[in-house]
């Protein structure tokens, strides 16, 4: 088998005991799919009452873009809690210490954390459209509205494993975990940028999590109020490639060196 093959049917291994653990744990699995489902239903009924749209428009069609984009920053959490895990019982030292590929602990959790994506983003997308939500221009634009949701999910994954590869224990992810809420928020993920004072909209306009939100609506033809106020909103679909690419080359380099270096 070549190197590659070799990689990849370790990682795969590594991957099927991640989904051997939800099947054991269905409760867990099933409350992470259907999180971002109940954050849609919450801030759609909170928030939907206030916003101003043309008739035969709904704040779900700017909403659900959004909580597509905040559902792959949410996983963040999930991915750096299990790598933290695994490092602090000792699983992944024995896992190196087996004659296989030394990237199948790294590949496995991308494979695992990618399919529990594509789930959630399959339940996300039924609940919206139960809730009125339609995408308008076409099943390939929203293949690729999709496609650069997973990019996001697959940066952040990286991060993920980074900061659970890098912090002292479990307590320590909590803190960090803290910080992924206001992150989020920060975004045009519930509201349009355009409404926020103008120094706050423009930090709001550059997180990446709004790019591949604006992005995402555009492919969708859902309605964005705020993507043509500035040059990022106008380039979103631009933005959503290129600043997942960047936090990918930053932080897949550091993982594997961390991961390497992890006993010494």
């Amino acid at each position: 088998m070549s190197t590659f093959g070799w990689a990849l049917a370790d990682g795969w291994t590594i991957a099927r005991r991640t989904l051997t653990h939800w099947r054991m744990q269905p409760g867990l699995v099933l409350f992470s799919w259907f999180f971002p489902v109940l954050m849609l239903l919450m801030f759609g009924g909170l928030l939907g009452g206030a916003m101003d749209f043309p008739e035969g428009e709904s704040y779900y069609e700017l909403l659900v873009p959004g909580i597509f984009a905040l559902s792959m920053l949410f996983g963040l959490e999930g991915t750096m809690t299990a790598v933290t895990q695994d490092r602090d019982k000792g699983v992944t030292d024995r896992f190196r210490s087996l004659p296989m590929s030394s990237t199948a602990v790294v590949l496995g959790r991308c494979i695992a954390d990618m399919l529990d994506s594509v789930v959630t983003l399959i339940v996300l997308a039924a609940a919206g459209l139960a809730l009125g939500w339609r995408w308008h221009e076409g099943l390939p634009a929203a293949v690729a509205a999709f496609g650069l949701l997973l990019l996001l999910r697959f940066s952040l994954l990286w991060i993920g494993i980074f900061i659970g590869l890098t912090v002292k224990n479990a307590q320590s992810v909590m803190m960090v975990q803290v910080l992924v809420w206001p992150i989020g928020f920060l975004s045009s993920a519930f509201v349009a940028t355009s409404t926020m004072p103008a120094w706050l909209g423009t930090i709001a306009q550059w997180n990446p999590l709004s790019a591949t939100a604006t992005a995402s609506r555009a492919l969708f033809g859902n309605p964005d109020p705020s993507a043509a106020a500035t040059w990022i909103g106008t380039h979103a679909e631009l933005a959503a490639i290129i600043g997942p690419l960047v936090l990918t080359a930053v932080f897949l380099p550091l993982s594997a060196h961390r991961y390497r270096t992890l006993s010494r």
